[in-house]
């Protein structure tokens, strides 16, 4: 073999082992993460994949609004359903803007002992996954307030001025809401608040998702509204009966119920606020209870009017998953099996009861979100799954922790809506007069005609769109 030809060879050989050479180096250069680092990507997957989650729930309590302006609309006289639109759209409008000035931060803020003091007008750095998971959480949270809001309008339906309402509105979202808030939830963002203003949390108030601080919070205050407002005309016979006033479209009621029943799933699974398994009971619970609670409805009101009543039996539902809203993470599907029943008996004579005394609501929201959630958040504790598995659970002290939980709420957003609505109605004034209520406030409060191809003529029966005064 020639010179030439032995160097030939030799480049050609040395040409793979100068490759593999380089290989070997770069990987030497490029070490293989460390079991920390694998961690750190882990969580921070983790993280994103919790915003999103928490963004998609966040997204179904939204719709929720839809479910609570055809509810009451559909409950409520066709004269009215267009000012019943644009309370539930106005509610969560001017609450949005008074939850993102002052409100989250009195509720989530760095506690002061009694409020929280900081994230006022939403100063999160969004280059941050801290500040984007903020923004997140915000979003989440603000939807929680236009629900605890929205549900005094059905309470004040057909009698209430359109620009007392907005102010109303304003004050729940700007005040009363977020600083119960502050004492129930306060450490879900800084943990540290439970040493401090969040004194609920810290005794261990059990309140998964909101049977008190969102369901019961509305209900109280439409107690209040309705007191102030007084009852429709010719709600009431001269000697105290109350005279059933027909809504217009139990159509719309149940489609309202149906967006409610599938937007709940929204409300408890999603508020794990992470993409987790966990969620699952939750989901099973929530549907147990609002099955249960339309399945207790329509027995008793079978029984007592000798027909299955479609009003009460949609009330059920809500009624089950109000009540489930509180111990939805903490009890079995059977215990929400129960839960979801009693609800569902509770609100049917709750809504006579009150009835009774002479206080107006139209829908029943006093009813459904504020007795069923104050009974969703005391069965916490006595269906509590530790009573049924064995487990240590101190069911006493437990019990002392919810009725002082939910008896604050009601003495607080009883007290703060009832001086609000008298406020209001010294000032401006809460009620339109005799002839705006008969002649009906789409007309009078926005001149408008939700139905322009139908009549209003006076009918005792119908539940058509020509239902009358």
């Amino acid at each position: 073999m020639s010179k030439r030809r032995c160097m030939h060879w030799l480049a050609a050989l040395s040409v793979p082992l100068l490759l593999g050479t380089g290989v070997l180096t770069a990987q030497d250069a490029a070490a293989p993460p460390t079991v920390e680092d694998l961690q750190k990507s882990i969580a921070a997957l983790q993280k994103q994949t919790d915003i999103v989650w928490t963004f998609v729930a966040a997204a179904l309590v939204f719709f929720m609004q839809a479910g609570f302006a055809m509810v009451e609309a559909g409950f409520t006289r066709a004269k009215n359903a267009g000012n019943i639109m644009m309370k539930n759209l106005m509610d969560l409008s001017m609450g949005g803007v008074a939850y993102w000035a002052v409100g989250f931060g009195l509720m989530f803020g760095v506690s002061n002992g009694f409020v929280g003091g900081s994230n006022f007008f939403m100063d999160f750095d969004n280059s941050t996954v801290d500040g984007q998971w903020g923004f997140t959480f915000w979003f989440f949270q603000v939807v929680f307030a236009a629900t605890a809001a929205t549900i005094v309008s059905g309470a004040m339906a057909e009698r209430t001025k359109f620009s007392a309402y907005l102010v109303y509105s304003f004050f729940i979202s700007l005040l009363i809401y977020p600083i119960f808030g502050h004492w129930a939830w306060g450490n879900l963002l800084n943990a540290d608040n439970a040493k401090s203003g969040a004194w609920l949390a810290d005794k261990g108030f059990i309140d998964f998702a909101g049977s008190t601080v969102v369901h019961s919070v509305g209900g109280w205050a439409a107690l209040a509204g309705a007191i102030v407002v007084g009852p429709r005309l010719g709600k009431f016979s001269k000697d105290g009966k109350a005279i059933p006033i027909p809504g217009h479209s139990l159509t719309l009621a149940a489609l309202g119920v149906f967006i409610l029943f599938m937007g709940w799933f929204g409300f408890n699974p999603g508020s794990t606020t992470a993409a987790n398994g966990l969620g699952s009971r939750i989901a099973v619970n929530t549907l147990l209870a609002g099955c249960t609670g339309a399945v207790a409805c329509l027995i008793i009101s079978w029984m007592k009017f000798g027909k299955p009543d479609i009003g009460m039996t949609l009330n059920g539902v809500l009624a089950g998953l109000v009540a489930i809203t509180a111990p939805c993470a903490t009890v079995t599907p059977l215990g929400s099996l129960i839960i979801g029943f009693l609800a569902g008996l509770i609100v049917f004579f709750s809504v006579r009861f009150f009835d009774s005394l002479k206080i107006d609501d139209p829908v029943g929201a006093v009813s459904v979100h504020g007795v069923c959630g104050f009974f969703g958040t005391i069965a916490s504790a006595l269906f509590h799954e530790n009573l049924f598995t064995g487990k240590e659970f101190d069911l006493m002290g437990q019990l002392m922790t919810q009725l002082m939980g939910a008896g604050t709420c009601f003495l607080w957003t009883f007290g703060t809506a009832f001086i609000l609505f008298k406020a209001i109605a010294m000032t401006m004034g809460l009620r339109v007069t005799r002839e705006e209520e008969i002649e009906g406030l789409d007309l009078c409060e926005h001149g408008a005609n939700t139905y322009p191809d139908f009549s209003h003529v006076a009918s005792h029966s119908s539940y058509s769109m020509t239902q009358g005064d």
